[in-house]
């Protein structure tokens, strides 16, 4: 979580992650004022909200794809997506990043760029 990166101003980093089903993901504030929330995740996995400038960890348990944003700066389309396996929830993950994407005011590209790694298959 971070002020800015290579994808520009207010950035998870790296904000397309693959994972394996099991791994363990850490969202780490490097800068402050921002935070991690889930947006989609699959059936039967957890969803998450880490407070402000608070580190989250969480188990990818479930296949799927899961959404995230950063709730303060939501409107610069600060927001993520980790695959994991088969994307069992394809058009959940997607309607949230249509609704994300919609929402946001600046980097509309951002997360649905990272969301094109994602396959339907």
């Amino acid at each position: 979580m971070k002020n800015s990166g290579p994808d520009g101003a207010m950035v998870f980093e790296p904000g397309y992650v693959e994972a394996e089903k099991g791994d363990t993901i850490r969202f780490v504030p490097v800068d402050p004022a921002h935070n991690s929330v889930s947006v989609a995740v699959p059936e039967g996995a957890s969803s998450w909200s880490g407070g402000m400038n608070e580190e989250v960890t969480i188990t990818v348990d479930q296949e799927g794809v899961y959404v995230y944003k950063c709730t303060p700066h939501q409107a610069l389309n600060m927001a993520g997506v980790i695959s994991v396996g088969d994307a069992t929830n394809y058009e959940a993950a997607q309607n949230a990043v249509k609704t994300l994407t919609s929402n946001a005011a600046t980097n509309k590209d951002r997360l649905t760029g990272y969301f094109s790694n994602v396959s339907a298959d």
